[in-house]
């Protein structure tokens, strides 16, 4: 056997071994997504829009969860994208080879590899025991936590990829620093500022265990924040445990709305990256 012989009889193995494991991992996702599909589809109605979450033995909908995870959502992006795009600009910009940026990005990797229960029980031991109470102001701080090392990552990258002719050609034209960066870094950064932005939300749309020790659950609709609040999450983790089938068919419809969420959300960042590198 001539060596050519051999590396093509290597390369034929190499080749089949991961078309295999290819496969095998396609396989796998497309199990669980058909069987999300399949269970969910038959408790997906109207009601499960305009109806509250039901007592056990009843039919209902998830109204009040699906308002609370917005509500939650929204205003730990809020909270969470303005603190991680500044600490991003100031490591790209303003202390790139600094010592504070070198330890803030340590830090940072190891935010964005934490568990998120652990993030659930530094804010429970920050603001739910001095409150007293469960809150949903609690649960979006907890996911504004997870929020902020996502686009800090994201804002610095971003930003390193900026070409340095274009702050060149700024500060040539007497532009200050800030103004040149928020007038022409973030302008050429827009599209991965807003896909690191967009990977966040997906990152925090399915936490639960930051939402059981903050936010708690509701089975009433309530926009308050200093009360507990329903989520989709936590309205699964308990629909699903429990022994009553309407409470289970509507897990499987939660699972299949956050799963759809996350899905569209990730469509949404690849092509923003995409358009950018085109």
């Amino acid at each position: 056997m001539t060596i050519y012989t051999r590396r093509r009889a290597k390369n034929a193995t190499v080749l089949t071994l991961s078309i295999g494991a290819t496969l095998f991992g396609i396989g796998w996702l497309a199990l669980i997504l058909g069987t999300l599909i399949w269970e969910a589809l038959s408790g997906l109605s109207l009601s499960v829009f305009t109806e509250m979450t039901p007592p056990p033995g009843s039919a209902g909908g998830l109204l009040n969860p699906i308002v609370g995870s917005l509500i939650i959502t929204i205003l730990a992006v809020l909270v969470g994208t303005p603190l991680g795009m500044l600490a991003g600009t100031y490591m790209a910009e303003y202390g790139r080879y600094t010592h504070i940026t070198t330890i803030v990005r340590f830090i940072n990797d190891i935010l964005l590899s934490a568990p998120s229960i652990v993030v659930g029980l530094f804010i429970y031991e920050l603001l739910v025991r001095p409150m007293g109470h469960f809150s949903g102001f609690a649960g979006s701080m907890a996911l504004a936590v997870i929020v902020i090392p996502v686009v800090v990552r994201t804002t610095e990258d971003m930003l390193l990829l900026v070409p340095r002719e274009l702050r060149e050609a700024a500060s040539a034209l007497g532009m200050p620093r800030a103004r040149m960066i928020a007038r022409v870094c973030y302008r050429a950064a827009r599209a991965g500022l807003i896909t690191g932005v967009l990977l966040a939300v997906a990152r925090i749309s399915g936490e639960t265990a930051p939402l059981l020790f903050t936010a708690l659950n509701n089975q009433f609709f309530s926009t308050d924040l200093n009360k507990p609040m329903a989520s989709l999450p936590a309205v699964i983790f308990q629909f699903a445990l429990s022994p009553y089938q309407e409470w289970q068919r509507l897990a499987w419809v939660g699972a299949l709305l956050i799963t759809v969420a996350v899905l569209a959300l990730s469509i949404a960042a690849r092509a923003l990256a995409s358009r950018k590198t085109s």
